[in-house]
């Protein structure tokens, strides 16, 4: 017998100590089939015993397998819990995902990947974050960006850097940012007051890269390497001296006069008088005057110079001096981002900047009617019939639209790498607008307001393909378009005291603005429609129409 246990003992031993399995069930101890076929802990997802098969469920009920939740079926846009895995830099800008996601109810928004590294120990620096945060999205403000997208990009740099329960808040003057680390922590705030505003887009341009560069996943960027690219933007100088932004004032009214039937004279009293308003503008802007006595004296010498030009026996076109001096001065690209804030539901921000653009309206308009009632009573017989009487020159206009969207690029300071392209869709615009007014007889507002529709769908691919802003390649490229010739025609109808006739004309050319501004806005919402949005299936329900009206 004890030969034979001996026998089985030596059976039973492992050959070697490999065979030794932490997991093996140790001698005398029963095993049941049903646990020795599992090898795995039960999930937390499994149908717990007693219930029936999911696939014997009806339509409806709460453990049905979702459709959206099929492998095969899923939509592209499904966002999953860790972020967005569909989504990659080069398929869809951080303005397009960061749009979605704050158009979302708090509660369903996804749980961020941060796309920078965060030490494990100690988490984000919530304080420098949001500091960060509020100085990028003051430089996108200052320089004219739309409400929406400077959220969107303070949303951006707060989640990338490890902060995804912030709310971030943007009106005309004053930006701030909430982060709540947990239901049960207090909450963090931050605000930032912008107090100046300037026209420098390539600045914003440089923005636009430290925000792609800080939600690029590829891109490693430290909350120091963020303030010193910060620091150096802010320090950046303007890429143009004074004297060329004042030859570009020049050059662009000399071009607007051609634009509408003047000549070389024409050109260059207008160009004259454009650098004198330039001057004299920045001479008052030295002296601390407020922005409209600046708009005032700046639409004077265009002015003085075309009731001079009237009051001589030159067969020369007076008024063509006035209208081209009049469009380096009409505040379109504030117009533009008022008309864009009111639309997307920044209501706030809209009515400041609307009203900012009538103070702006009005010094323009005090400064030729001065002008005007002085030139009345030393006889100048201004005869406003002459206004709207444009010889059509189409090859010389064209090249006339070119030159204005070009000086008007270099006025607001762009990157020398999109003045052609923004030249050009400039060019594009106003053959459009002649071939629908002067060629279909179509009426100014809705010719004006298709060619700007084209201006925005351009720039707004144009700028997606750049992953930039779309002010570049849109604000210079509406300029031959706005109402020059409507503003001074009203103007001079006041001036013979013809004021009903004057007021009609006016609101024509606010028509115009409007249709403009409306036109841009549209243009770039439709061309969302060629872009692969991610998160746009489950953001349907929640559209920007629809959050502003409480659905």
């Amino acid at each position: 017998m004890a030969e034979g246990e001996g026998s089985g003992t030596e059976d039973r031993k492992p050959k070697s100590d490999e065979a030794r399995s932490a997991f093996s069930v140790p001698d005398g101890v029963g095993v049941e089939p049903e646990a020795a076929e599992e090898d795995q802990p039960t999930s937390e997802f499994a149908v717990p015993d007693g219930l029936a098969s999911t696939a014997a469920e009806p339509e409806g009920s709460a453990f049905a397998t979702p459709h959206t939740y099929s492998a095969a079926h899923s939509p592209p846009a499904y966002t999953g819990p860790p972020g967005f895995p569909v989504t990659r830099m080069k398929e869809s800008p951080w303005q397009d995902r960061m749009r979605t996601v704050l158009r979302m109810p708090v509660d369903v928004r996804p749980v961020p990947e941060p796309s920078q590294r965060l030490a494990a120990e100690t988490g984000p620096a919530v304080g420098r974050v949001l500091d960060l945060t509020l100085r990028i999205g003051e430089l996108l403000l200052s320089g004219g960006e739309g409400a929406e997208d400077v959220e969107a990009a303070m949303f951006a740099v707060a989640r990338s850097y490890g902060l995804d329960r912030c709310e971030p808040t943007v009106t005309f003057t004053l930006l701030s940012i909430t982060h709540q680390p947990s239901l049960v922590d207090d909450p963090v705030s931050a605000n930032r007051t912008v107090r100046r505003r300037g026209t420098d887009y390539t600045r914003l341009s440089a923005v636009f890269r430290l925000v792609n560069d800080i939600t690029a996943h590829e891109v490693e960027i430290s909350l120091e390497d963020a303030y010193r690219r910060l620091a150096e933007i802010r320090r950046n100088r303007h890429p143009y001296p004074g004297w060329v932004l004042t030859a570009a004032a020049g050059l662009l009214a000399g071009a607007a006069s051609t634009l509408v039937g003047g000549g070389v004279l024409v050109f260059f009293a207008a160009a004259l008088g454009a650098v004198l308003g330039d001057r004299l503008a920045w001479l008052c802007a030295g002296r601390g005057l407020p922005e409209f006595y600046q708009f005032v004296v700046a639409a004077m010498p265009p002015a003085a110079m075309g009731v001079a030009l009237k009051m001589t026996d030159l067969d020369v076109r007076s008024s063509a001096v006035i209208t081209g001096g009049l469009f380096a001065l009409l505040p379109g690209r504030a117009l533009v981002a008022a008309v864009q804030d009111g639309l997307t539901g920044y209501y706030i921000t809209a009515s400041a900047r609307l009203l900012e653009v009538m103070y702006l309206f009005i010094g323009i308009i005090m400064g030729v009617l001065v002008v005007l009632f002085v030139g009345v009573q030393f006889g100048s017989n201004p005869q406003p019939e002459d206004v709207l009487q444009i010889e059509q020159r189409p090859l010389l206009q064209i090249a006339a639209s070119m030159v204005l969207v070009f000086t008007f690029a270099i006025l607001l300071q762009q990157e020398r790498s999109t003045v052609w392209f923004v030249t050009l869709n400039g060019g594009v615009a106003w053959v459009i607008y002649g071939a629908l007014h002067y060629a279909a007889k179509m009426p100014p507002v809705p010719s004006t307001a298709i060619a700007a529709g084209l201006v925005g769908l351009f720039g707004q691919l144009l700028a997606r393909h750049r992953f930039s802003s779309a002010l570049p390649f849109v604000t210079a490229a509406i300029g031959p378009l706005l109402p020059g010739s409507a503003t001074y025609y009203g103007l001079l109808l006041i001036a013979e005291d013809r004021l009903n006739e004057g007021l009609g004309s006016l609101t024509n050319a606010a028509a115009i603005a409007l249709a403009i501004a409306i036109g841009v806005n549209l243009g770039s919402e439709t061309s969302r429609l060629f872009m692969r949005i991610p998160g746009a299936a489950s953001a349907a329900k929640r559209g920007a129409a629809k959050r502003t009206r409480g659905f």
